[in-house]
């Protein structure tokens, strides 16, 4: 269980890295981290998710997921 979690981490450490870097190349950062947010909570909120009894569970820990993923994204530094 430990190695998955860390294989997790690690996703979502480079999933992170790949949004801000792609967010750092557009005009108005603040705008498409908002918008493809938006977006990947509507995905996580219409999929399909079969062979468990409580999908409402593993549907809120996946936003919350998504929530700390945005969270760890920070401003630009003005240095």
């Amino acid at each position: 269980m430990d190695e998955l979690n860390g294989k997790m981490l690690a996703c979502q450490i480079l999933v992170t890295g790949l949004i801000a870097r792609v967010a750092n190349e557009q005009r108005d950062p603040l705008r498409f981290l908002t918008d493809f947010r938006d977006e990947i909570k509507a995905v996580v909120k219409g999929i399909g998710i079969g062979g468990i009894d409580n999908s409402d569970r593993v549907r809120q820990i996946a936003q919350q997921t998504v929530d700390e993923l945005f969270s760890l994204m920070k401003p630009p530094s003005s240095d």
